[in-house]
């Protein structure tokens, strides 16, 4: 199993490609998109006072947007209907690619851990939980020191015709992107064909139909699992994980670029200041707290250069394992693809 980390591939500078765009107007008012990784209202809980006080220090009105999707989120910035947004790094590529989008800070661990796992989840009296129950991962377990439990994902991928999926927001990054090629294009499987059924939604609604043996198998990763700890406490205790991605980069907060350039300085001091100075500070950390998060750094488009690089290797491996596909135009394909490979290697190297 590759066990580097993805969130060690770099973290600051900006992607070249996007083309220019014409300055806006100053705001008189600012939308702040939230992706929807559970419920809207247990969201809503934990995001109001933060909203409260970007409100308060920025001098205008903040309201948050809520879409039932990550599209959702990513469409309204597309059109101007939000002006920033919290974003998993999968998102915020589509937000970048599709919705001039740009990422100017990034969320950090409230225990200080330098990101988040994706997982797979079973029920905690699943067969598939019980090859190697002493090394499972169960309530409260470490995802710094755990491993995933080899014999049990074996066990998955042999079986996966009886199986009932869970699968995340195809612009998830630990719900979707991570799992497709770690788990399944790197072991030749395609989630829509080879699982008996494959259900899509999101973190919390996977852990909860898992919790309630609705679905055999879930991806989810270890923050949600923390938030259902907090929501769902029953449900929590019943699930185990059998799976452990790479570390992920933690999450991006991503504006408008073409944001008036006064209001990205008051976003950016914001943000960076939130829980950080001041005499607040020490209320905003607790506010941070309840989204699980402690003071934001600063960071950039050069972020999601290792999932685009990730993105590109599910594609060359479901094209080097496509047996309908030419051999013309498999090498093709493939060239291209190590074309673009080869530039986003590069663009990590640059300042």
């Amino acid at each position: 199993m590759i066990r580097h980390s993805l969130a060690a591939l770099g973290l600051a500078g900006a992607l070249a490609f996007t083309a220019p765009v014409t300055q806006a107007e100053p705001l008189k008012e600012l939308t702040f998109g939230v992706i929807s990784t559970e419920s809207s209202q247990n969201l809503r809980s934990v995001w109001d006072p933060f909203i409260a006080d970007m409100q308060r220090k920025l001098g205008m009105p903040v309201k948050a947007y809520f879409a039932p999707d990550y599209a959702g989120v990513i469409q309204a910035q597309r059109f101007g209907k939000v002006d920033i947004a919290w974003y998993g790094n999968k998102s915020a590529i589509e937000a970048a690619d599709r919705a001039n989008g740009e990422v100017f800070v990034q969320t950090v661990d409230s225990q200080g851990r330098p990101g988040y796992w994706s997982l797979l989840i079973v029920h905690k009296d699943h067969p598939l939980a019980q090859f190697e129950p002493a090394k499972t991962g169960g309530v409260d377990f470490d995802p710094q020191t755990y491993k995933g439990c080899e014999p049990c994902l074996a066990q998955m991928l042999k079986t996966t015709k009886q199986l009932t999926l869970g699968n995340g927001d195809p612009n998830s990054t630990s719900g979707f992107l991570v799992p497709s090629y770690y788990v399944f294009a790197m072991n030749k499987i395609d989630a829509k064909k080879d699982f008996k059924r494959m259900l899509t939604a999101n973190h919390e609604t996977n852990a909860l139909a898992v919790a309630n043996k609705q679905v055999d198998i879930a991806t989810n990763n270890t923050e949600s699992l923390e938030r259902l700890k907090i929501n769902f406490p029953e449900k929590y205790a019943k699930i185990r994980a059998i799976w452990i991605s790479p570390l992920i980069a933690a999450d991006p907060i991503v504006w408008r670029k073409d944001l008036d350039s006064a209001d990205k300085k008051k976003l950016k001091e914001f943000f960076l200041g939130y829980g950080a100075t001041g005499s607040d500070a020490e209320n905003e950390r607790k506010v941070l707290a309840g989204l699980q998060w402690a003071p934001f750094r600063e960071s950039s488009n050069k972020q999601l250069v290792p999932f685009r690089q990730l993105g590109l290797a599910s594609e060359k491996a479901k094209i080097e394992n496509d047996e309908n596909m030419s051999a013309a135009d498999k090498s093709k394909r493939l060239a291209e693809i190590d074309g673009k490979l080869e530039a986003l290697s590069k663009e990590l190297t640059t300042n």
